[in-house]
């Protein structure tokens, strides 16, 4: 019998291996391992991340079908079904999303990096990233306050200056021409792509001290997060995880606010850059609800250092090309 090739377990990984691994490299944990706690405080911001939610599913529908009767919102329908971009993002969703749930970390820059690979420009990206996270990152804010992960000074420390950021970059991608920008976003990803595959090669030390500078470090989040499509786990939690504070308040309050950043960044998308991303956003949609599976598969069979590398040379890898293909073009 042949052994099975490096980094793959010849057997199921269990909770405890999983998680072990996960605390050594700074990733978000399991839900297992979460410790419910109630959100006493945060009712409100639960029932705002609801309420935008709804709003946002009644506005893409209402997209859809008040323009045109029934018939037409059909028509659309099946005009995007026959979209080939709808199909690449299908893929990229699926892939992202099994991604994103096995490490907990990587969907936006994962999503950015292919989609920008396979032609569509940084806003398009970018945009359709972000309007297909409003859905994925509230449910996610949702479950994190259930089960009390939330710090809500720290949530609140984060909230408006990620917000400005996050507005600020999404007008700048947005107005731009993309051929312009797009050399920078593909160096952004590609030092992204770098940065995944370090986690493997340190571990996670923990300085027990106040963090500093919290609302500029949400500034620059939000702000690359929007221009390069994503961005703001790796580079908020990882910083405050690594001055002290606790994962998983940490990771609760930063993928709460992640929420509120991702439905602003949505509305100046959905405002300044048109009808382009909607095909891309129904497809990383659809292929993110199947992801689920192969996010167990991966989050089982593969250790997360191996997982790391892998994304993160898919990443810097696709990153290359796209600079090479934005300064030779």
């Amino acid at each position: 019998m042949t052994s099975p090739p490096a980094g793959f377990s010849d057997e199921i990984l269990d909770d405890e291996q999983v998680s072990r691994e996960h605390r050594d490299l700074g990733l978000p944990p399991l839900e297992a391992e979460i410790e419910p706690e109630s959100p006493q405080v945060l009712q409100l911001a639960l029932w705002a991340v609801i309420l935008l939610m709804a709003t946002s599913a009644i506005y893409l529908g209402g997209r859809l079908f008040l323009p045109n009767n029934l018939a037409g919102g059909l028509q659309a329908i099946q005009d995007t079904l026959h979209n080939p971009m709808f199909w690449k993002a299908a893929a990229v969703g699926l892939l992202a999303q099994s991604i994103d749930g096995a490490l907990g970390m990587a969907y936006g820059i994962t999503s950015s990096t292919v989609l920008m690979a396979s032609g569509a420009p940084p806003a398009v990206a970018s945009a359709s990233v972000h309007i297909a996270e409003v859905f994925t990152t509230g449910i996610s804010g949702c479950f994190h306050l259930k089960f009390g992960n939330v710090d809500q000074r720290l949530f609140l420390r984060l909230l408006l200056p990620g917000l400005l950021g996050a507005v600020l970059g999404a007008v700048m991608v947005s107005v731009l021409d993309g051929a312009v920008i797009k050399p920078y976003i593909s160096l952004y990803l590609l030092g992204m792509g770098g940065y995944v595959i370090s986690k493997v090669f340190r571990q996670l030390k923990i300085r027990r001290s106040e963090p500093r500078h919290v609302g500029k470090l949400a500034v620059f989040g939000g702000f690359v997060d929007a221009v390069g499509g994503g961005g703001w786990g790796p580079v908020v939690t990882s910083t405050l995880v690594g001055t002290g504070q606790d994962p998983r308040t940490t990771i609760g309050s930063v993928n709460l606010a992640e929420f509120f950043l991702t439905f602003a960044s949505a509305i100046v998308f959905s405002a300044l850059v048109g009808d382009g991303p909607w095909p891309i956003v129904a497809g990383l949609v659809l292929g993110g609800l199947f992801a689920a599976p192969f996010a167990a598969l991966l989050c089982r069979r593969l250790h997360a250092r191996t997982l790391l590398i892998l994304v993160g040379s898919l990443i810097s890898l696709l990153s290359l090309y796209n600079l090479f293909s934005a300064l030779s073009g």
